[in-house]
């Protein structure tokens, strides 16, 4: 797993297609995309170092497996058993919250690939390979699924992602409020329930979301610019919304991702984990931001 540094971001592009392995704006399906600068493209590494009693029953690279989570929603990208969608093959490939540790749905293992030390087969515990579908139909060729068959479509070719030293601005907010008026009536956005702790200056904070110090509130929108501002008023006085970083919690053993990309389109009615740190602070100082718009 050379090609693979632990909290380092890559992108994953497809040695047939050459397009680029997409975390999609439901923040749940996996797709192919042309479009590399974005945060949906970047992916970031987290090496886990398992043991026998993990509960994965393959063990290889000294116990140490690689995840994969998205650098715009956090999710883990996951092997599951359900069938592929209509025209691909094998099985659905998605993203997912990283709630129990040692879990095959989300270990994978880089293998060589004989075409070059950066293109390599992404191998779920399972047995199973990552793919991109749609050689021969190039009206379905955004779809990724998880195979046993061998196939060239299997190739990935992996691009490391430098950092950048400061974080992104957040996209500006839209210029209606999230709700809208027809014949007299109004109309609410869908809501998720936001769960939310303040971490300590040195990124700790209780794990148990049934902790006291973690709060909750319904947040309609997808704006992050909005979440962030009331999440500001929230916490109290004197954190103002531009020295506060959100990061997302993707399940109990998901690693933080700051969320600088609007919510996404689906998950509507599920909690979403977000700790918040203050800026300037060695927490803050150590967050990982990578610099999608390099060449």
């Amino acid at each position: 797993m050379d090609r693979f540094d632990d909290r380092h971001h890559v992108r994953l592009r497809s040695l047939v297609h050459r397009t680029y392995l997409h975390a999609a704006d439901d923040g749940e399906s996996v797709t192919l995309s042309q479009v590399h600068g974005s945060l949906n493209a970047a992916w970031a590494v987290h090496i886990y170092h398992g043991g026998d009693d993990d509960g994965v029953g393959c063990d290889y690279d000294g116990g140490q497996r690689l995840l994969l989570h998205s650098a715009a929603y956090g999710r883990y990208l996951a092997a599951t058993a359900t069938p592929a969608r209509l025209g691909h093959r094998g099985l659905r490939a998605e993203l997912r919250d990283y709630d129990q540790p040692g879990v095959e749905a989300f270990m994978w293992q880089a293998v060589g690939s004989g075409f070059g030390d950066d293109v390599v087969l992404l191998r779920n515990v399972g047995g199973r390979y990552l793919r991109a579908n749609g050689r021969y139909l190039p009206w379905n060729s955004s779809g990724v699924s998880v195979d046993d068959e061998a196939s060239s479509m299997m190739y990935w070719v992996v691009e490391p992602i430098p950092a950048r030293e400061d974080m992104p601005a957040l996209p500006a907010p839209p210029p209606n409020p999230p709700y809208g008026y027809l014949l007299g009536v109004i109309h609410l956005e869908p809501g998720r329930l936001i769960r939310f702790v303040r971490a300590l200056d040195n990124g700790d904070y209780p794990e148990d979301p049934e902790h006291e110090a973690w709060r909750q509130f319904w947040f309609r929108g997808r704006s992050a610019f909005r979440l962030r501002d009331d999440l500001r008023f929230l916490v109290g006085a004197g954190v103002y919304y531009r020295n506060i970083a959100m990061c997302v919690r993707a399940g109990r053993h998901g690693r933080l991702t700051p969320l600088v990309v609007d919510l996404p389109d689906g998950g509507y009615g599920d909690t979403l984990e977000i700790v918040l740190i203050r800026a300037e602070t060695p927490a803050y100082n150590g967050l990982q931001h990578p610099d999608v718009n390099a060449e």
